[in-house]
């Protein structure tokens, strides 16, 4: 198993940034491809952005591309979600997610992970 904490969430200007944090465990960390996922009131849950277990590929959904950017520190556990440029339609729960179950290719192609955090609310205004 996998336990993924958020943190980093709040609330922030249109225009602001946030970075957000996931700390992983259970597992050792650089084995895990990570993910990003946010749902807003009412809608679908949405992937956001994704990065591979040795940082060395990413991927964005378009709405966030060059705005935010993933990254992790695997000494840490950690990966982050830095936010930039925020927008009112930005607002949502954010969700970690992992997996070591799937190849990177197949993250990439099916968009979907095995294990879930809580999730951090952010909200924008406008």
């Amino acid at each position: 198993q996998v336990q993924l904490v958020e943190s980093g969430g709040g609330l922030v200007q249109a225009g602001g940034s946030l970075r957000l944090s996931c700390a992983a465990s259970g597992r050792a960390f650089s084995t895990l491809h990570i993910g990003w996922f946010r749902q807003a009131p009412g809608k679908d849950r949405e992937f956001v952005a994704a990065i591979s277990w040795s940082a060395q590929s990413t991927d964005y959904v378009e709405s966030v591309k060059g705005r935010f950017t993933i990254s992790r520190d695997n000494a840490k556990n950690t990966v982050y979600l830095q936010m930039s440029n925020l927008k009112p339609e930005d607002t949502a729960v954010y969700y970690c997610t992992a997996t070591y179950v799937k190849t990177w290719l197949q993250v990439l192609q099916s968009r979907r992970f095995d294990f879930w955090g809580q999730g951090t609310q952010v909200t924008v205004s406008s």
